[in-house]
């Protein structure tokens, strides 16, 4: 096959370098870092995500290659997310827009999944989620070019990337369709997914061969954390597999939460069903993760009110069951108050609890195991379920 070929530059050096370190690209992957150049999958003007700390949340900016080269190949070499596509397109102007919709992965990133996926020379797969085109760039070098079908929902997103490629001799099937539903005109080795997932599809696991493996960020509408799911397909439309690292993804269009409309849920005020404790464990991402695994189907928030009183919602998306708790006190205790058939926040605190009595287990404990009748999470093997059981 024809590599990526490109003028090595310093930045570019030390990023592998760092990756090499860090631990996300090992050395079986280090030769198509070499060959499969980022910028060549990059457009002139881009929005690399600057990470925030503690006193400001992440913030895109803006980068254009044709008035300020120096800082397009910095940031292009750098262990950044960078912002390719606003608001599915509809984005106009230089300044970032509403929500991005596609864009190039921060390396880290990249390679764990690509290191979790375990492709080979020769096997087929499928790139769900094609983006820039440089996952798929990164797989045809791995396993041949013949060998790699790529897929985007985007038809302009999907027109660029064959340009990218093409451009650099990588003549990989590329399409443009719903990457949820795969591409049955192949059945597949492997699967890899660069957008987030809400459930696993039924097309996936009945396209990839028996003993296949499929990496995917996986995540719930509790929480906007993913993490790196690495599954085993049986043939018989089941698999199985433990999560490995956390990271935040783009969700799949179809798989974003759509948000409750709060005045369809409260239509009475129920009396207080009882009092909660402070919300800190609340705000541990791991403790976020397991809530939205135990406690399948909700989706919360947590803001401070006018008056400074913090405040936790959370909402049902299969029925109009809602909780609140309300910390009139900084330091006392919280007042509950919910309704409808699901008693959401004594589901969440008996999550809490279930995960502390554990010893408050990091992700990379739990797995899922997907059958035809639903979605089951375990903690540290199969059999060991989280409270809650079974996903329908």
């Amino acid at each position: 096959m024809t590599a990526t070929a490109h003028q090595q530059r310093p930045s570019r050096t030390e990023l592998g370098r760092c990756l090499m370190e860090s631990g996300a690209l090992t050395s079986d992957w280090a030769p198509t870092f070499a060959a499969v150049d980022r910028t060549a999958f990059l457009p002139p003007l881009m929005w690399p995500f600057l990470p925030g700390d503690e006193a400001a949340a992440a913030q895109a900016v803006t980068v254009d290659r044709r008035t300020d080269p120096a800082a397009w190949y910095g940031y292009a070499d750098s262990d950044l997310s960078i912002v390719t596509q606003w608001d599915d397109g509809n984005h106009r102007g230089t300044d970032p827009g509403t929500v991005p919709t596609s864009s190039s992965s921060q390396p880290t990133v990249v390679f764990q999944l690509l290191a979790a996926l375990d492709a080979e020379e020769g096997m087929q797969v499928l790139d769900a989620g094609t983006g820039t085109g440089e996952t798929a760039g990164l797989l045809a070098h791995r396993c041949g070019a013949e060998n790699v079908v790529t897929i985007d929902v985007d038809p302009a997103v999907s027109a660029t990337a064959r340009e990218n490629l093409c451009r650099l001799g990588l003549y990989i099937e590329t399409v443009t369709g719903d990457a949820l539903a795969g591409y049955p005109a192949r059945e597949y080795d492997r699967l890899l997914c660069t957008f987030g997932v809400r459930s696993i599809p039924r097309a996936w696991l009945e396209q990839i061969r028996p003993g296949g493996i499929i990496a995917v960020p996986y995540g719930t509408h509790y929480s906007n954390r993913d993490a790196l799911l690495r599954l085993t397909a049986y043939g018989d439309g089941t698999a199985s597999g433990r999560f490995k690292a956390g990271l935040e993804f783009m969700r799949a269009r179809s798989h974003r939460t759509a948000w409750p409309t709060h005045d369809d849920y409260v239509t009475t005020w129920p009396g207080s069903t009882g009092t909660a404790v402070q919300p800190d464990q609340l705000a541990d991402t791991d403790a976020e993760f397991v809530i939205g695994l135990a406690v399948p189907h909700i989706t919360h928030t947590t803001f401070r009110e006018e008056d400074g009183t913090r405040a936790t919602w959370v909402y049902s998306l299969n029925d109009r069951s809602w909780a609140a708790v309300r910390w009139p006190e900084e330091d006392g205790p919280g007042i509950v108050y919910q309704h409808g058939p699901r008693r959401l926040w004594d589901a969440v605190e008996a999550a809490c609890s279930w995960w502390e009595e554990q010893g408050r287990p990091g992700l990379d404990s739990f797995g899922l195991t997907f059958t035809p009748a639903g979605a089951t999470p375990w903690l540290d093997e199969t059999g060991n379920l989280l409270p809650g059981a079974q996903w329908r």
